[in-house]
């Protein structure tokens, strides 16, 4: 058989990425902790209301505007989260918003465009930013001002299929969440009974100089709740 090799240049961007990635293993002092989250109430929500929110929007609804609320609420909650440190004046930079970078799949690789004070969004303002940004990586037309900043950072692999991952911080950031695919998994329900339920595993990567694992678990465990709950998202509770 053919055993011969083909070398192709890295282009800017992949050199770009590896270079972060490095940058990122290379500061951060970097671990992950989980969650698991029945996602029955969002599908039900979504189920309901999606050809109507279409209609009216003009933009459908999926989950990750429901995960970008979550976030956000979450992250006001927990300011170190949101914060970053800076290593030059050996400063914790506390931010008054939030920027949440959303990893888009792109021709040329992972790109993570950023949603702008989205404390001040709605899911519709979320949906329509996510599938313009969609269209700009397709079409290899994202500025680098769309991907400049950004407070944390959200990572679907679910849309993959990937059940379960350790996502790497986007650096100069402090924390990422991962999400997953949903499953149908026997869960115990609250009266003893085992019943299929449609659960995803959260992944929270953070940086532990800065964020300790008390914030880590109570930020993935106010993301879960949000979701689990939806009703307490439109009351931004």
């Amino acid at each position: 058989g053919d055993r011969s090799e083909t070398r192709v240049k890295m282009t800017r961007m992949r050199l770009r990425i590896a270079q972060r990635l490095k940058e990122a293993q290379n500061t951060a002092a970097m671990l992950t902790t989980f969650q698991e989250v029945d996602m029955g109430n969002l599908i039900e929500m979504r189920n309901k209301h999606k050809d109507e929110f279409e209609k009216v929007h003009g933009i459908k609804l999926g989950f990750m505007s429901a995960f970008v609320r979550a976030a956000t609420v979450t992250l006001q909650e927990l300011p170190a989260v949101n914060g970053v440190i800076d290593d030059a004046t050996n400063e914790i930079v506390y931010r008054n918003y939030v920027d949440i970078s959303v990893a888009v799949a792109s021709p040329n690789g992972l790109v993570v465009p950023v949603l702008r004070n989205t404390e001040k969004m709605s899911f519709a303002d979320v949906e329509k930013a996510i599938a313009m940004y969609g269209k700009k990586a397709k079409e290899g037309a994202l500025a680098l001002e769309d991907m400049a900043g950004g407070t944390f950072t959200i990572s679907n692999g679910g849309v993959f299929g990937s059940l379960f991952g350790t996502p790497i911080i986007n650096p100069p950031q402090s924390a990422i969440l991962g999400m997953h695919a949903t499953k149908m998994r026997p869960m115990v329900t609250a009266g003893g009974k085992i019943e299929a339920r449609p659960m995803m595993y959260l992944a929270l990567t953070y940086d532990h100089r800065l964020i300790d694992g008390r914030e880590a678990v109570t930020f993935l465990k106010g993301v879960a709740g949000r979701i689990e709950d939806s009703s307490r998202l439109l009351l931004t509770l």
